[in-house]
Order: structure tokens, then sequence, then C-alpha cells
């Protein structure tokens, strides 16, 4: 639950040097590694996603199959059919200025998934607030995976977006869970989140987002019936399209266990180990949600719906943008959780992502595959995750301790208030 009263950010200076300077290595950095949109042979590179999205939408306005034949540089269309309903106002921008203008889009929607995060926190956004977001957003675009959103004109923090929007408003508000189902009708793993809605016993936002996601189905049927039912009767069980479960870019459950076998797991004991990490974080989930960590609980819900999806590529975790947020939050109170954003940054940032037959890099790591180490930290996003799991969990114990101390729990929950509250210091931290 948010706080009911919107709180100004406090007024602090080191937050907003040490923003800046995030800001300006992050950008050069950025221009000093990231490759051309085009090639040494003239083939595009950059913005590749977005124009497979933009022939998408140019088929169905032709009449050409979606998933039984390439689409643009031989590419295999993956996503739903409303997908393409929904890519059709990218059909009409030019195609040599689609790059560009899909790049602006997501800069755009980066600063608003930032913006969302502090309103979900319980902040009022002035204009102190609304640079140091701007800063912030600059300084996430080096993050492995915002870069890669960016450089390939993904969608996934559209995705996102639509996913903050939706539990930054009241938990009993009309049309809570449109964002849901918009986004999941669009791409499948953000279905993930009706299960959180369900967790939180929120079954009012469950049952719109379930309702939007079988609109879109209906909607793509009437409309695209070829394509609908080639893709819910065969496309949609063919995971192979994407790419083999041990490529060192698969940053999933399964994609780790591949790299550790060597191998593709058996299907059954990924679906067991993946319904064991949901539970877990579902639990996790409801309880921090229960004390007004609403931010971390949506976040770590994503960061979950990225692990036990069976193929997620590392553009998929710009789930960590909310949560440097929530870090930076952290921070105003105890300076020590700079340490923890610092450590993030550095093991998320884009620094030498590559992989070859020779050398494979995830993040920092940039190991000869024939290394014994190599298959443990080529899933740097998985090891984050279970990480980061496990430091919720521990802050749920805290906090479930603190509420025991002060014998109740208030309607309105104002986290490092409760946790001081258990402190004979007068001094108002968050540990």
């Amino acid at each position: 639950m948010r706080n009911t009263r919107p709180l100004d950010f406090p007024r602090t200076r080191p937050t907003f040097i040490v923003l800046a300077v995030g800001a300006v290595v992050a950008l050069i950095l950025l221009f000093a590694t990231v490759d051309p949109w085009l090639d040494k042979s003239g083939i595009l590179v950059g913005g590749l996603d977005v124009h497979v999205y933009r022939d998408g939408a140019w088929r169905i306005l032709h009449g050409r199959p979606l998933y039984t034949e390439p689409t643009f540089y031989g590419l295999l269309y993956t996503y739903t059919p409303f997908s393409a309903l929904a890519f059709l106002p990218i059909e009409r921008v030019p195609w040599a200025a689609v790059t560009d203008t899909w790049l602006a889009v997501n800069m755009v929607v980066l600063l608003g998934c930032v913006l969302l995060s502090w309103r979900i926190l319980g902040y009022r956004i002035g204009r102190r607030l609304f640079g140091l977001s701007v800063l912030l957003t600059a300084t996430c675009v080096f993050i492995e995976p915002v870069r890669t959103t960016l450089y390939y004109g993904q969608i996934n923090l559209l995705l996102m977006l639509l996913v903050l929007w939706d539990f930054s408003r009241a938990p009993h508000s009309r049309g809570r869970g449109l964002g849901v189902g918009i986004a999941a009708g669009i791409k499948l793993v953000p279905s993930y989140f009706i299960l959180q809605f369900l967790a939180l016993r929120q079954w009012r936002s469950a049952a719109t987002a379930s309702g939007v996601l079988v609109a879109t189905v209906v909607v793509s049927g009437v409309v695209l019936p070829a394509d609908s039912r080639q893709y819910w009767t065969s496309t949609f069980f063919q995971s192979g399209r994407i790419a083999v479960d041990t490529h060192p870019a698969n940053q999933s459950l399964r994609g780790a266990m591949a790299h550790l076998l060597g191998r593709p797991a058996p299907v059954w004991l990924w679906l067991i180990l993946a319904c064991v990490v949901a539970t877990v974080s579902s639990t996790i989930v409801a309880a921090l949600y229960r004390y007004g960590e609403s931010l971390l609980a949506v976040t770590l819900a994503g960061l979950t719906a990225c692990v036990i999806s069976p193929y997620a590529w590392g553009h998929h975790w710009v789930w960590f943008v909310p949560l440097l947020v929530y870090l930076v939050h952290r921070a105003q109170y105890r300076r020590s959780w700079w340490i923890a954003a610092v450590a993030l940054y550095v093991s998320i940032g884009a620094w030498a992502y590559h992989w070859s037959p020779t050398w494979v890099s995830i993040g920092v790591f940039l190991l000869p595959p024939s290394w014994p180490v190599s298959p443990i930290l080529m899933n740097a996003y998985v090891i984050a995750y279970f990480a980061v799991l496990g430091c919720a969990g521990v802050l749920v114990r805290r906090l479930r301790r603190a509420v025991v101390d002060v014998g109740r729990l208030p309607e309105r929950v104002d986290e490092s208030q409760l946790l001081a509250s258990s402190r004979p210091s007068s001094d108002v931290t968050v540990d």
C-alpha cells in the first residue's frame, strides 16, 4: 500500500552529486562503447527489433502471414497476434526514421518508469525530484538491459511502464489491471502479474487484467483468424523459435540450468524449480506489499517473471531500473545503501557484453567459455536475482519483528518510521 499523503523528496546534495556523476559517466561510456546503427558491411544492426515489429504490422496490413514466413532479415516473429495490431502506429513511421524515433520514445518511457517508481514510493513529483529523475534516467542508459533495449529498439520498457502504472494506483481503483492486461496481450510474460494480484488478494485488479488479456485474444482472433489459429495451436509451443536454452544470452532459471549442465535441462525439473521460486517470491511479495514496500514488491515480481520464463534475454531484465530507484530511496535514510546501488550498477553495466565461440561476457565478466567458472558467472542476472530475493526475505523478517515491537500494524505504514520505532535512538533511519 502507498502512503496516503505524498512526501517531498529530501534535500540532499550528495544524491544530486552522485547521480550527476553517474549520468556523465554513463553517457561517456555509452557513446564510447556502443556499436553504430550499421555494421561495417552496411547492414542495419541497431533498431533491429523495432523493424521486426514494423514488419509484423506491415504484414497484417498486406495480408501476409505472421508466423509461417521469416520477417525482417529472416528473423521469426515470436509475439502474439495482438502485438501486431498494437504495432500498427509504428508502420506509419518512415522506414529510415523508425530506429531513431523508437529510441526517443524509449528514452521518454524510461523517464516515465523512474517517475512512476517514485510515485509508488509515495513521493510528490516536484521540480527537484524531476531533475534527479532525469539524472537517474541518464545513469540507467548504461546498464546492460536498458542499453540493449535502446540499441535493438525493444519494447520491454513500455511493458514495464504499463505494469508500474497499474501498481502506482490505489488497490481498489477502477481500471487497475488494465496496464497488466494490455502488456500481457502484447507479450505473455507480464501475465505473471495477474498471479501477483491474486497473491495480494486484489481480486478486482486480477479480474480486470484477465478480462483485458482475454479481450486481446478475442479481438486478434476476429481480426486475424488465420494468424491467431497458427499462433495458439502451433507457434506458442515452439520455444526453439527464440534460441536454444544453452545460449549464453538466456538469463533465466532454465538457461542457468542448461549452462551448468551443458545441455537443455529436463522440462519437468525446470517446471518444479520455477514453481518453487514463484511460490517463495509471491510469499515475499505479498509480505512486502503488506508492510508498505510496494515498489520493492512489484520489482521483485518483475524480476521473478524474468527468471522463471523459459527464455529471458538480457533486455528483459529492465526491472533493475525500479530496483535502482528503490536503492537510491533507501540511501536517503542510510548512506550505506549507496554501496548496494553501486554494486548492482557495476554488476549489470554494459562493460563488455559479448559472446562468441571463444569468449563469453555477461556484465563485467569476459571469460573463455572453457574456464570452469564460466558456466556459473555467465548467469549474472540469475545470480543477482537470488541475491535480491534473499535480501527481500531478510527485510520482511526485520519488518515483521518491528511490527511485533510496535504492537500493531498501523493503517498508514511508513517503513522508515516503523523500523526506527523499535530503536532507542531518535535518529530515523532505515536499516
